[in-house]
Protein backbone atom coordinates (compact mmCIF):
# COMPACT_ATOMS: atom_id res chain seq x y z
CA UNK A 1 0.00 0.00 0.00
CA UNK A 2 1.57 3.29 -1.03
CA UNK A 3 1.85 6.43 1.08
CA UNK A 4 -0.84 8.34 -0.78
CA UNK A 5 -3.48 5.67 -0.30
CA UNK A 6 -2.50 5.06 3.31
CA UNK A 7 -2.50 8.76 4.22
CA UNK A 8 -5.84 9.37 2.54
CA UNK A 9 -7.41 6.27 4.08
CA UNK A 10 -6.23 7.15 7.58
CA UNK A 11 -7.55 10.71 7.32
CA UNK A 12 -10.95 9.47 6.11
CA UNK A 13 -11.08 6.92 8.95
CA UNK A 14 -10.25 9.65 11.48
CA UNK A 15 -12.99 11.80 9.92
CA UNK A 16 -15.47 8.92 10.34
CA UNK A 17 -14.38 8.50 13.95
CA UNK A 18 -14.98 12.20 14.57
CA UNK A 19 -18.35 11.94 12.80
CA UNK A 20 -19.67 9.12 15.00
CA UNK A 21 -17.95 10.07 18.25
CA UNK A 22 -20.53 10.51 21.02
CA UNK A 23 -21.11 14.11 22.04
CA UNK A 24 -23.38 15.74 24.60
CA UNK A 25 -26.83 16.61 23.26
CA UNK A 26 -26.08 20.34 23.15
CA UNK A 27 -22.86 19.79 21.18
CA UNK A 28 -24.19 17.17 18.75
CA UNK A 29 -26.09 19.84 16.80
CA UNK A 30 -22.82 21.69 16.16
CA UNK A 31 -20.82 18.67 14.94
CA UNK A 32 -18.92 19.60 11.75
CA UNK A 33 -19.28 17.47 8.64
CA UNK A 34 -15.78 16.02 9.01
CA UNK A 35 -16.06 13.37 6.31
CA UNK A 36 -17.15 15.84 3.65
CA UNK A 37 -14.43 18.31 4.66
CA UNK A 38 -11.74 15.65 4.34
CA UNK A 39 -13.08 14.47 0.98
CA UNK A 40 -13.21 18.05 -0.27
CA UNK A 41 -9.56 18.51 0.65
CA UNK A 42 -8.46 15.31 -1.10
CA UNK A 43 -10.60 16.14 -4.14
CA UNK A 44 -8.85 19.52 -4.34
CA UNK A 45 -5.41 18.00 -3.81
CA UNK A 46 -5.91 15.00 -6.14
CA UNK A 47 -8.83 15.81 -8.46
CA UNK A 48 -8.11 12.88 -10.76
CA UNK A 49 -7.71 10.36 -7.95
CA UNK A 50 -10.57 11.27 -5.59
CA UNK A 51 -13.79 11.44 -7.54
CA UNK A 52 -17.49 10.88 -7.39
CA UNK A 53 -17.10 7.10 -7.03
CA UNK A 54 -15.13 7.48 -3.82
CA UNK A 55 -17.64 10.14 -2.72
CA UNK A 56 -20.53 7.75 -3.41
CA UNK A 57 -19.08 4.88 -1.39
CA UNK A 58 -18.00 7.21 1.41
CA UNK A 59 -21.51 8.68 1.49
CA UNK A 60 -23.01 5.18 1.67
CA UNK A 61 -20.72 4.37 4.60
CA UNK A 62 -21.87 7.60 6.23
CA UNK A 63 -25.50 6.55 5.68
CA UNK A 64 -24.80 3.22 7.35
CA UNK A 65 -22.97 4.94 10.22
CA UNK A 66 -25.84 7.37 10.87
CA UNK A 67 -28.60 4.86 10.18
CA UNK A 68 -30.20 7.10 7.55
CA UNK A 69 -31.85 6.22 4.27
CA UNK A 70 -29.33 4.58 1.94
CA UNK A 71 -28.06 7.16 -0.51
CA UNK A 72 -29.19 10.21 1.46
CA UNK A 73 -25.70 11.41 2.32
CA UNK A 74 -24.17 9.71 -0.71
CA UNK A 75 -26.03 11.82 -3.25
CA UNK A 76 -25.11 15.00 -1.40
CA UNK A 77 -21.48 13.93 -1.21
CA UNK A 78 -21.42 13.11 -4.93
CA UNK A 79 -22.89 16.51 -5.79
CA UNK A 80 -20.35 18.36 -3.62
CA UNK A 81 -17.36 16.46 -5.02
CA UNK A 82 -18.66 16.85 -8.58
CA UNK A 83 -18.81 20.63 -8.15
CA UNK A 84 -15.35 20.58 -6.57
CA UNK A 85 -14.09 18.71 -9.64
CA UNK A 86 -15.60 21.25 -12.00
CA UNK A 87 -14.13 24.18 -10.06
CA UNK A 88 -10.95 22.66 -8.58
CA UNK A 89 -8.54 24.84 -10.57
CA UNK A 90 -10.26 28.02 -9.42
CA UNK A 91 -10.57 26.84 -5.83
CA UNK A 92 -6.93 25.80 -5.53
CA UNK A 93 -5.71 29.33 -6.24
CA UNK A 94 -8.36 31.00 -4.06
CA UNK A 95 -7.54 32.19 -0.56
CA UNK A 96 -8.70 30.12 2.41
CA UNK A 97 -11.44 32.66 3.09
CA UNK A 98 -12.73 32.40 -0.48
CA UNK A 99 -12.54 28.61 -0.29
CA UNK A 100 -14.47 28.68 2.98
CA UNK A 101 -17.23 30.74 1.38
CA UNK A 102 -17.56 28.28 -1.51
CA UNK A 103 -17.46 25.34 0.88
CA UNK A 104 -20.17 26.98 2.99
CA UNK A 105 -22.53 26.98 0.01
CA UNK A 106 -21.57 23.44 -1.01
CA UNK A 107 -22.18 22.12 2.50
CA UNK A 108 -25.43 24.08 2.67
CA UNK A 109 -26.52 22.44 -0.60
CA UNK A 110 -25.67 19.01 0.83
CA UNK A 111 -27.56 19.80 4.01
CA UNK A 112 -30.59 21.03 2.05
CA UNK A 113 -30.64 17.74 0.12
CA UNK A 114 -30.63 15.73 3.34
CA UNK A 115 -33.30 18.07 4.76
CA UNK A 116 -35.43 17.45 1.70
CA UNK A 117 -35.15 13.66 2.12
CA UNK A 118 -35.81 13.92 5.87
CA UNK A 119 -38.86 16.06 5.16
CA UNK A 120 -40.22 13.52 2.69
CA UNK A 121 -39.75 10.82 5.32
CA UNK A 122 -41.56 12.90 7.94
CA UNK A 123 -38.45 13.59 10.02
CA UNK A 124 -38.24 17.34 9.57
CA UNK A 125 -36.00 19.14 12.09
CA UNK A 126 -37.56 21.10 14.92
CA UNK A 127 -35.34 24.18 14.79
CA UNK A 128 -32.92 26.21 12.70
CA UNK A 129 -30.02 24.59 14.57
CA UNK A 130 -30.24 21.88 11.89
CA UNK A 131 -27.96 24.09 9.78
CA UNK A 132 -25.27 24.60 12.43
CA UNK A 133 -22.97 21.83 11.09
CA UNK A 134 -22.64 23.85 7.88
CA UNK A 135 -21.48 26.89 9.83
CA UNK A 136 -19.08 24.98 12.09
CA UNK A 137 -17.65 23.09 9.13
CA UNK A 138 -17.06 26.35 7.30
CA UNK A 139 -15.30 27.84 10.32
CA UNK A 140 -13.10 24.75 10.62
CA UNK A 141 -12.20 24.56 6.92
CA UNK A 142 -9.00 26.65 7.16
CA UNK A 143 -7.64 24.47 9.98
CA UNK A 144 -8.71 21.27 8.24
CA UNK A 145 -7.00 22.44 5.05
CA UNK A 146 -3.78 23.41 6.82
CA UNK A 147 -3.59 20.20 8.87
CA UNK A 148 -4.21 17.93 5.89
CA UNK A 149 -1.80 19.91 3.71
CA UNK A 150 0.89 19.57 6.36
CA UNK A 151 0.22 15.84 6.65
CA UNK A 152 0.47 15.51 2.90
CA UNK A 153 3.79 17.35 2.89
CA UNK A 154 5.15 15.50 5.93
CA UNK A 155 4.50 12.11 4.38
CA UNK A 156 5.62 13.29 0.92
CA UNK A 157 2.34 12.42 -0.73
CA UNK A 158 2.93 13.29 -4.37
CA UNK A 159 0.46 13.75 -7.19
CA UNK A 160 1.92 10.93 -9.25
CA UNK A 161 1.04 8.32 -6.62
CA UNK A 162 -2.30 6.60 -6.96
CA UNK A 163 -4.96 7.28 -4.33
Amino acid sequence: MNKTLLTGLITVIVAFMLAIMPLPDWAARFRPDWVTLVLIYWALAFPFRVGVTIAWFTGLLLDVSYGTLMGQHAIGMVLVIYIIHIQHQRLRVASLLQQAIVIFFLLLLKQLLTLWVDGMLGRAPDSWLYFMPTLTSTLLWPWTYLILRDLRRKFSVAKHNKF
